[in-house]
């Protein structure tokens, strides 16, 4: 299509999409996407530091997964399992069975990560006979009305909807709040032991709650890395009570914490697992992952899917992991991650509007606050955004508020492209700080 057309096309975009698709940040327009780069309509090349959120994690049409994808075509295009069977999706689930967290050895797959989180909650209680879930405050799970009614990153998702899942929740860790002095670890353990007994004992027993859901990293909600110790308190909980824990990793898999899957990570292996995202580099894919003992317990009829492992997106899947092992892309996700948090640290002294700076692999929270008050910022987020876009990289935010810029950028990035999308967010800082009136803090240690 020429460009003129596609602009004029794009000119009709309010017209043909609802406001609830089309409204989102930026909305680059692109003719395409390559390694870390989207190319736009304009002309100009953009870094991209979004991976599509979290999706291709071995960067924009790896060659590898493009051919899987072609040749793929040339076999099947759909294939309803049950109705026939193919051999990708069973190669992908002994592929994926390796990499997973000890006993997670038999899948439901289907299209996104919703719908992995509706088949693992689907599980829990059809295994527990129980109703009620627990989920964390902050956490995202999703938009249908199930996993809405688990997700809180922000009440606006729930408004006018009333979810009624039968849910409670509990807070979820959040290191700042510890006091001075104490250690984290322990803290944020011994209060989750508090809140969660006081739920029990006034709102719900324990005996009826089928889980608990919540991601090993709050993603959504504002990319806060809850301690180690944290999250062993949420297993030893679920296990004292016959309860099934549930990791949504949905952002965290695939090697976004460094390892395949953040539990891994934080040495906490779950009850069942919901997975997406970086799974199929770009493709719709996901799966409720769970024990064979546990699976065996759904029968037929109580959970099912039209297209979920779609044989191209499995031939894609079975590509992308086949990268991960080539090109060592965990080993490279933690050397580029430590590198690029160690930059950030650094920003963080010059810039007085960021507060905190968030990680664990590559996955990079930047929290933007008022200096004045301390106070998160969402419009300055957006100012941010904006200005990084102008200058060629494109940055996604998160937060209650919006007011964390988020990096996720593809796990094959280098360094040199890491140092340039933070030398144009620098730029973009001192621009913002300057137009605000904020003085960073370089500033005042130079008396500039």
């Amino acid at each position: 299509m020429r460009e003129s057309n596609w602009i004029h096309l794009f000119q009709q975009m309010p017209d043909l999409l609802a406001p609830t698709m089309a409204k989102d940040h930026p909305n680059l327009p692109v003719v395409k996407e390559e390694d870390c780069y989207y190319y736009g309509v304009d002309g100009k090349k953009y870094l991209d530091f979004t991976s599509g959120i979290a999706v291709t994690n071995i960067g924009h049409r790896h060659q590898k997964v493009v051919q899987a994808i072609k040749d793929a075509a040339d076999r099947l295009l759909h294939g309803p399992s049950g109705v026939i069977m193919y051999e990708s999706i069973l190669r992908l689930a002994k592929e994926l069975t390796p990499i997973m967290p000890e006993g997670l050895n038999c899948f439901f797959f289907a299209n996104s990560g919703t719908e992995a989180i509706e088949g693992a909650m689907k599980l829990a209680k059809h295994v527990t006979r129980r109703p009620y879930v627990i989920s964390f405050t902050g956490c995202f799970h999703g938009r249908s009305l199930g996993s809405l009614s688990v997700s809180t990153s922000k009440s606006k998702y729930r408004q006018y909807l009333q979810p009624n899942g039968l849910t409670y929740q509990l807070p979820y860790a959040n290191p700042k709040t510890c006091p001075d002095g104490e250690d984290p670890d322990v803290y944020l353990a011994r209060q989750l032991e508090k809140e969660a007994a006081a739920l029990f004992a006034h709102q719900v027993t324990p005996e009826e709650v089928a889980c608990m859901i919540l991601e090993p990293v709050l993603g959504e909600g504002g990319y806060i890395v809850p301690p180690k110790g944290w999250l062993h308190k949420v297993r030893e909980i679920c296990d004292r009570h016959g309860i099934l824990l549930i990791f949504d990793e949905v952002q965290t898999g695939f090697g976004r914490t460094g390892e395949w899957f953040a539990a891994q990570t934080f040495d906490v292996v779950p009850d069942i697992m919901a997975i997406a995202k970086g799974i199929a580099s770009g493709l719709p894919l996901s799966a409720t992952v769970a024990s064979k003992e546990l699976m065996q317990q759904w029968p037929l009829g109580s959970h099912g899917t039209t297209f979920g492992g779609n044989p191209i997106a499995c031939e894609a899947a079975l590509a992308t992991l086949e990268v991960f092992k080539e090109e060592n892309v965990l080993e490279n996700c933690r050397i580029v991650g430590q590198y690029a948090r160690e930059r950030l640290d650094e920003l963080k002294e010059k810039h007085a509007v960021i507060g905190e700076v968030r990680s664990i692999g590559l996955m990079i929270g930047i929290e933007i606050v008022d200096p004045m008050t301390g106070e998160p910022n969402g419009e300055g987020v957006m100012n941010i955004l904006n200005r990084c876009l102008q200058k060629g990289v494109l940055f996604y935010l998160c937060g209650n508020q919006g007011e964390v810029i988020r990096m996720i950028p593809p796990l094959t990035v280098t360094k040199e492209q890491i140092d340039d999308g933070l030398r144009l967010l620098a730029e973009a800082l001192t621009e913002y700080e300057n137009e605000m009136g904020f003085r960073s803090f370089e500033a005042k240690m130079t008396g500039r």
